[in-house]
């Protein structure tokens, strides 16, 4: 009667996790690596719980105010493709691209992965008008999901290979902990755990189907009434000691001295 709805149901449970995790599998794709190396990739993958997300810190001095944004393989600013910008605050928030997620570099180290995005806007007269890059340090911390950007340093005072730093923290890039658990704690836990369905769906068994009583609640009374009594008695076997009534006989020795005769009474030939 309700096996079409129930799998009707299921389907649509299923057609709908199947379509988020296609989702999430082509967030980080977004991207475009340098190169399609198995390191990369994998460095690149870790950084998909931050996706979608969008990161932005304000920098102000005495003259200039600027705000930088940020997405992991999104867009960040008005520009297509760019994933890190600089506005202008001071000059009618004017966009300056810092990088394009289209142009990707990916590193990944034991607690970190490094983000690099490429072919920003030209410097004006700067490291020789090469394009900007921008580098991003996501580091671990297990403390926060995803935490504030924060600007390091921007590198331009050389001839070529500038560069924006940015440091930002998660625990999406944190080395999974080993367990603490060791091989006989798992399988305590396990047994546990089946003895605990054992007793539970062995008592409703015997309650709502059977419709016992009492002690006759307990799954397979009668078997573990028999275990027990085994028990006892293999305990009886071994461990107890023989009572007073059980012990063997004993022999008396042989004595060496003879023994007396009783003495022949020869009253009752007398005559009367």
């Amino acid at each position: 009667m309700y096996s079409m709805p129930v799998s009707v149901f299921v389907l649509a449970v299923q057609l709908v996790l199947l379509a988020y995790g296609g989702q999430a599998s082509d967030n980080v794709k977004r991207c475009k690596l340098f190169s399609e190396s198995t390191t990369e990739v994998k460095a690149l993958s870790l950084l998909e719980p931050l996706t979608n997300k969008s990161f932005s810190v304000d920098v102000k001095n005495d003259k200039e105010s600027y705000t930088y944004r940020f997405q992991v393989c999104g867009e960040a600013g008005k520009t297509a493709g760019a994933g890190l910008v600089q506005i202008d605050q001071s000059a009618k928030e004017v966009e300056t691209v810092i990088g394009l997620y289209t142009v990707t570099q990916a590193i990944g180290g034991s607690d970190w992965v490094m983000l690099i995005y490429r072919n920003g806007t030209k410097y004006d007269g700067h490291c020789s008008k090469e394009m900007r890059k921008a580098i991003v340090m996501i580091s671990c911390n297990r403390k926060v999901d995803m935490g504030e950007l924060r600007v390091v340093l921007e590198d331009r005072d050389k001839e070529r290979d500038c560069f924006y730093l940015f440091e930002l923290d998660s625990s999406a890039v944190c080395p999974a902990l080993p367990s603490q658990l060791s091989a006989g704690s798992i399988i305590l836990i396990i047994g546990f755990v089946v003895l605990s369905v054992y007793l539970i769906a062995g008592f409703l068994y015997q309650r709502l189907v059977v419709g016992a009583k009492g002690v006759e609640q307990f799954p397979n009374y009668v078997f573990w009434t028999q275990v027990g009594n085994l028990a006892a008695d293999g305990c009886n076997f071994v461990c107890r000691t023989r009572g007073p009534e059980e012990e063997p006989p004993t022999y008396s020795g042989v004595s060496t001295e003879p023994e007396e005769e009783p003495e022949e009474r020869d009253d009752h030939l007398l005559p009367m």
